[in-house]
């Protein structure tokens, strides 16, 4: 049996203490993050850097002892392997080139010609496989093709992936070889992760709840299915994490319809239902509000305290609903972090 509690939950154990990560756990809430964003000059050079970004990986780990580590990347780097121009603007988050035409799809680059402009990740990763500690597993990851395509459709995020949504109801041909192409990306790109250390990966798929009925099963399950198997024949003991987030009741099955090993969960669903319908089929990951990492005190507390009660027959990792915002406390983290380790 694996030392390591992420893995041990992945395999289905249910343990006294869960283990704790937290998405977002290397940013801008950390002064050590700033430091070294800083000294990397913008945030593409901090990913592009293995060194650096080895380095602000390893710092929540430093700092608070999580439970794994989560690459330090970004998901649309992956569009930017397959050709699209990417730059990042002061206060405002990415921009892309996009896609909104059969020959801006054409001018993309095929899936197995992305490895090169991602070696640093791959980089990055081999640093942290010999850096962390040995209880500490390392979590690798990428966008789930629906959230991805959104992204290269609209070239910035949005309120409602409304571009995304236009796009596949009016040239419904087009946008399936774009999310094919992702997919195709998507599996190379986890795969070559796992290869070079990463010992669980996680599927973002940040903006699922946007997709609803036949939309969700088309866009958002069925791509995700066929990413875990693909990476299932070739690493068959890696754990897949999968993440629809705002899914709402669409959570439920979600793990037997994908072969997902632990479905995360945001924080608009409610836990005890979550224990019923979600955790019955394996392990779960969530998902205490972000908000709490801000306002911190006896609510953090309370709530952190019911997440714990409404999971603990079950297989599950605790961790937040969504991303830490850059407005946190770290000693609200560390207020987390004990309660969860004090248990009920």
């Amino acid at each position: 049996m694996s030392e390591k509690l992420l893995l041990r939950a992945l395999a289905g154990e249910t343990l006294a203490t869960p283990p704790i990560w937290m998405m977002r756990q290397a940013g801008r809430y950390l002064p050590e993050y700033r430091a070294t964003r800083a000294k990397a000059g913008d945030f593409l050079s901090l990913c592009y850097t293995p060194d650096l970004a080895a380095e602000v990986t390893l710092q929540p780990i430093r700092r608070f002892g999580f439970d794994a580590a989560i690459l330090f990347a970004d998901i649309l780097l992956v569009p930017q392997a397959l050709g699209a121009d990417l730059w990042f603007v002061t206060g405002e988050g990415p921009r892309l080139s996009t896609i909104a035409s059969q020959a801006d799809f054409d001018a993309l680059k095929p899936a197995d010609a992305i490895h090169d402009h991602l070696a640093p990740v791959y980089e990055t990763v081999r640093i942290l496989a010999r850096e962390l500690p040995d209880e500490t597993p390392l979590i690798g990851f990428a966008g789930a093709p629906w959230t991805v395509a959104t992204y290269m459709i609209a070239g910035r995020g949005t309120p409602d992936q409304g571009p995304a949504h236009a796009l596949k109801d009016e040239n419904p041909v087009l946008f399936k070889a774009l999310i094919d192409r992702i997919t195709d990306a998507t599996i190379a790109y986890l795969s070559a992760q796992i290869d070079a250390g990463a010992e669980v990966v996680k599927l973002f798929d940040s903006w699922a709840g946007s997709l609803r009925g036949a939309d969700f099963d088309d866009y958002s399950l069925k791509p995700q299915k066929r990413i875990i198997a693909a990476l299932k024949t070739r690493h068959p003991d890696t754990p897949v994490i999968a993440f629809p987030r705002e899914a709402k009741d669409r959570y439920e099955g979600f793990a037997r319809a994908t072969g997902a090993d632990c479905v995360a969960l945001d924080n608009s669903v409610d836990a005890k239902w979550a224990a019923t319908h979600v955790q019955c089929d394996g392990c779960v990951q969530g998902n205490l509000a972000p908000s709490h990492m801000v306002t911190g005190g006896s609510a953090l507390v309370e709530e952190t305290q019911a997440i714990l009660r409404a999971f603990r027959n079950g297989p599950h990792i605790f961790n937040l609903g969504h991303g830490i915002t850059p407005d946190a406390d770290p000693d609200n983290v560390s207020l987390m972090i004990e309660t969860v380790r004090k248990g009920l």
